[in-house]
Parts: C-alpha cells; structure tokens; sequence
C-alpha cells in the first residue's frame, strides 16, 4: 500500500509541474491546494529537496520549485524514496533481498514467484510513468470528467 508520504508526495509535485518553472510555490499554498498538512509536507518536501528533485527560494517570492523537468521525475523514484523496494516481500526484491527462513527452494516457491510478478509489474508501470505523463493523463481527465450536478 502507498503510504501517506508518498502519496502527498506525488501530489505536490504534480502541483509543482503544473506551476511555472521559474515561480516558487510557497508551503502554506501548496498544503491548501492540495490538503495536505502544512508539517507533514514541509518534512515531505525537504526529503524531495535532499534527492535533487526540488529547489528552494528563500525570502519573499519564495518556496519550492521543481530541480529537474517534469518528464525526468519518476513514480518509482518517489516511491522508493518514501516506502523504500517495491517488492511485496523480500525474496522479490532488486533492491532488498532476504531470502525467507521458510522457504526450501525458491525458484519453485509459489509466493516468490507471484511475488515477483508483481514487482516487476509494479515496477514497469512506476518506472515508466514520469510526472510529465501523469500530469497529461490528469489534464485529460480533467477535461473528459464530467462536471458534478
């Protein structure tokens, strides 16, 4: 499951990729536009600052900006970055393996195997989906929806 961190994550920086490059986007505005607790983003941003993938501005006509073009920022590095592998368990993890206690053989162990198809599939979509994309697909949503009555 996603959690929190990652999910606000995801949020803010779509809301960042839909800002002007150039013109920072204060915590307190982004937190209102996107409901997200004003603390809980302020730790949530820094972390992102500290992977490269925003900048800050101090001082009046601060706040945060992307570091990097949108088309460059992937889900799976978000993801990662917050909820740590993928993999649902260790045995299927890249970048976390453990082999389990309990397994004997786990090329033949049904729930690695499953496991791994899942993380490969998790990883193919996340890695392949990078904000730039995601903000298109949300625009076209956006265009397609239907307003509520």
């Amino acid at each position: 499951m996603l959690s929190k961190k990652a999910k606000y994550a995801i949020k803010a920086l779509l809301a960042l990729a839909d800002q002007n490059r150039e013109e920072p986007m204060r915590i307190a505005d982004l937190a209102r536009a996107e409901q997200i607790p004003p603390k809980f983003l302020e730790l949530i941003l820094l972390g992102l600052k500290n992977q490269g993938l925003l900048r800050s501005r101090k001082g009046k006509g601060g706040g945060y900006l992307l570091a990097r073009d949108p088309s460059e920022i992937y889900l799976g590095q978000i993801v990662r970055m917050f909820d740590g592998p993928l993999a649902p368990v260790p045995c299927a993890s890249q970048t976390a393996y453990m082999p389990c206690v309990d397994c004997r053989n786990e090329s033949v162990c049904g729930v690695h195997l499953a496991m791994k198809e899942v993380r490969d599939a998790t990883a193919r979509i996340l890695d392949g989906t990078s904000l730039a994309s995601l903000r298109t697909r949300v625009h076209q949503a956006a265009f397609l929806a239907v307003p509520p009555r």
